[in-house]
């Protein structure tokens, strides 16, 4: 497994539906409420919905997996939050990218006959 593998893989195995409020997204990755507070001032998650109080916030798992992700990327590569932020966009564009590079592979495949 490449470090990049790794730093992608994700233990969560929540179900899709599933939410977290503040605190048990922090329960789940083992931080502060101001590191997550400050994860959503940079963009890098979003709760489902705005409220006025961070407490009433609502987290996806999808959420949940990026906050995970960037807690890795600050542990192993001690970056900063604006570098976390800038990381994971552009992890989401190699991410994006690949699935490109698939979805064009498979359709030159199929008009090839194979």
């Amino acid at each position: 497994m490449s470090k990049e593998d790794q730093i992608l893989t994700v233990e969560v195995v929540e179900s899709e539906g599933d939410t977290f409020t503040l605190r048990e997204i922090c329960e789940r990755g083992d931080c502060h409420a101001e590191f997550v507070i400050k994860l959503v001032d940079y963009g890098i998650i979003s709760p489902l919905e705005e409220a006025q109080e961070a407490r009433l916030w609502q987290f996806d798992v999808l959420a949940l997996n990026r906050m995970h992700t960037a807690l890795r990327l600050q542990r192993d590569l001690k970056l900063n939050l604006p570098g976390l932020a800038m990381s994971l966009e552009l992890l989401d564009e190699v991410q994006e990218l690949r699935r490109e590079v698939a979805r064009l592979d498979q359709r030159l495949r199929h008009l090839m006959g194979e």
